[in-house]
Formats: C-alpha cells, sequence, structure tokens
C-alpha cells in the first residue's frame, strides 16, 4: 500500500483532508435548494462507497512491501472491523444531522455550529483517551469554541430577522415567519455530538497487532456510512427537517445531473476521510508535528464556513450587528482550535 515517505506528501495529505472535508457540502449546496438533502444522501452514499472501493484497489494494494488492501482486510481483527464499522454508522447520523441544518439555514452558520460543538466533544475525549493533554487548555480551548458556536448562532439569527423584517416592510399585510432557527441550532449541536464521537471508535479499529491500516479502515468505515444510510434515512424523509414527507420515486424522478453532484459530493468526503487516514501512518521524518497536524485537521471547519459566506453569500445584505458577530465567531473560533493546539504540543 501507498504511505507518505516524506514530511512534503504528508503535509499535502493533510491540506488535502481539510480541503475534502471542508469543502463536499459545497455540491449539496449546488444541487439547488429544491433538491431534498435526504435524497441528495442516497447519491453521496453510492458516492463513498466507490471512491472506497477504487482508492482500496489502487493505491491501497501498490507500492514495494507486498501487503495491500485485500491481505490487511484479511488479517485484521472482526473485533476491530465491528469498531469501524461502528465508527461510521456514528460519524453518518451526526453528518446527516449537519447536512440537515445547512439545508435549513447553510454553510456559514451550520458548520461552525455543528462543528464547533464536535470539536469540544472530540477534544474532551482526546483527553479522556489520552490524559496527557493539559486540561487547561481543553477547558480553555473548549470555552473559546463554544463562544464562537454562540456567535455563530447569534450572527444567523441577527441576519434572518433583518431580512424578515425589510421583507415586511416591502409588502405590508404579509406575515413572514422566520426559517426555524431554534430548528437548525438543534440540529447543528445534535450532529456535533455524533461527529465527536466516532474518533474513540477508529482509535479502537486500528490498534492492537490486528488492527486495520489506513486503506482497510476506511473501506469498513464507508461500509458503516453506507449502510447506516439507508437506515437513518427512512426517519428523515418520514420525519423530515422541513418540507413535507417524501417518497421514494421522488429519488428516481430527478435529472441526472443532480445525483452527480451528490456522488461526487460522497467521492469528496472520502478523499477527505482516506488522507487523514493515510496521514497518520507516516514515520520518521515524515510524520507531520502533533500540533500542525491538528489545526489543520480542524481547519475544515473554517474553509466550509468561508464558502459559506464567499462563494454562496450566505450574509449578503448583512448589517452591521451581523457582521460584528461573524467577525467575532471566525476570530474566536481560529483562537480556541490554537488553544486546543497549543494543548496538543504541550502533551507531545
Amino acid at each position: 500500500m501507498i504511505l507518505p515517505g516524506s514530511y512534503t506528501a504528508a503535509l499535502f495529505l493533510l491540506i488535502l483532508g481539510m480541503l475534502g472535508w471542508g469543502m463536499w457540502a459545497n455540491l449539496f449546496k449546488a444541487a439547488g435548494g429544491k433538491w431534498r438533502f435526504e435524497l441528495f444522501y442516497f447519491d453521496f452514499a453510492v458516492g463513498v462507497l466507490l471512491a472506497a472501493v477504487l482508492i482500496g484497489l489502487t493505491a491501497g494494494s501498490l507500492g514495494f512491501d507486498g501487503f495491500g488492501f485485500r491481505d490487511d482486510l484479511q488479517l485484521a481483527g472482526k473485533r476491530q472491523d465491528l469498531w469501524a464499522f461502528a465508527g461510521g454508522a456514528v460519524f453518518n447520523l451526526g453528518n446527516m444531522l449537519l447536512l440537515g441544518a445547512v439545508s435549513v439555514t447553510g454553510l456559514a452558520m451550520a458548520f461552525p455550529a455543528g462543528m464547533g460543538c464536535a470539536l469540544i466533544v472530540a477534544a474532551l475525549w482526546n483527553y479522556a483517551v489520552n490524559p496527557g493533554v493539559g486540561i487547561g487548555f481543553v477547558l480553555g480551548g473548549a470555552a473559546v469554541v463554544a463562544a464562537a458556536v454562540v456567535f455563530a448562532i447569534l450572527g444567523w439569527k441577527t441576519l434572518s430577522l433583518a431580512k424578515i423584517k425589510a421583507q415586511t416592510e416591502a409588502t405590508p399585510g404579509r406575515v413572514r415567519k422566520p426559517k426555524s432557527i431554534f430548528k437548525a441550532v438543534l440540529l447543528s449541536l445534535a450532529g456535533g455530538v455524533m461527529l465527536g464521537s466516532f474518533g474513540p471508535l477508529v482509535q479502537l479499529a486500528g490498534a492492537g497487532e490486528n488492527g486495520l491500516g489506513p486503506y482497510s479502515m476506511g473501506f469498513i468505515f464507508a461500509l458503516g456510512v453506507v449502510f447506516s444510510t439507508f437506515v437513518f434515512n427512512l426517519f428523515f424523509m418520514n420525519l423530515p427537517v422541513q418540507g413535507k414527507v417524501i417518497e421514494i420515486g421522488e429519488y428516481f424522478r430527478t435529472r441526472l445531473p443532480r445525483h452527480g453532484l451528490g456522488v461526487t459530493g460522497g467521492i469528496v468526503w472520502y478523499i477527505g476521510l482516506i488522507a487523514g487516514l493515510i496521514r497518520t501512518r507516516a514515520e520518521g521524518a515524515a510524520r507531520v508535528g502533533p500540533a500542525v497536524g491538528y489545526a489543520l485537521e480542524q481547519g475544515g471547519i473554517v474553509v466550509a464556513a468561508l464558502c459559506g459566506l464567499f462563494l454562496w453569500k450566505e450574509y449578503q445584505g448583512a448589517d452591521l450587528a451581523a457582521r460584528v458577530r461573524l467577525g467575532l465567531m471566525f476570530a474566536l473560533l481560529v483562537a480556541g482550535i490554537g488553544v486546543i493546539t497549543a494543548g496538543v504540543a504541550v502533551a507531545r
């Protein structure tokens, strides 16, 4: 299997992972507001499985060590397989909840709120599993990120209320109902808790002499994502986040380009996943320091928020109050990641 043989290669994988995890949701936005996230997610799951198989049979089976993707799958323990599959299912529920929040509000609010919550939960899990990390840095960073989450929510609320006021003044007599901010916040935070909790399962899947390698772990993780999609989507389609109940026939009546966007989204996401898994197997001089690695891994949150802000212009027309809250959110998010990163550096 191909593993990074230099520091530059490992750093490239880190950046690729950050971009993959930060940009995949743009494919959902590109599909248009009428394409429900529940239907998009079926194609997303197909893309994830397709990428996992192709990358496993190519990059996971090449190299000079004679030990490939299929060998790793055969030698891995059944318990490790189960941990990786469970990690994929836990992650997937969180990811679906997060995408539901994106469908209600947008990237600029849902990702900082949801992934900020995930960052806090993951940091606490990391301290529980690796107590060498300074508790002061963990709690301090978590508090700063929590403040960033609050300002992300307040900024979107301010923008939504300002838009409603302007629309009401433009058409007197018509009552404008705001998008459910509470629903979006609840979806984001619930998704964040799940997204922050799959890390220990992945660590267990790779632990021990019969632990999974990066390509086999990515494949089993992807299977967890794919199979859980069909379970969770039954609930999301019959108890929708917004709109009416969806019939499965709606999926087959859509245009092919929209299906292509969903599949591409799954491929982009999986590239982000597998790049991160491969990077952790770099050895010696090829290893990237834990502080740099952690900071870049979390950079996907900022990338997604910036896409919502500049690519999709989700804050277009925002007043000064909303812009101030948005600026504070970005500043606190970066500062919080920095504080937790410092804790990781001290621990190592």
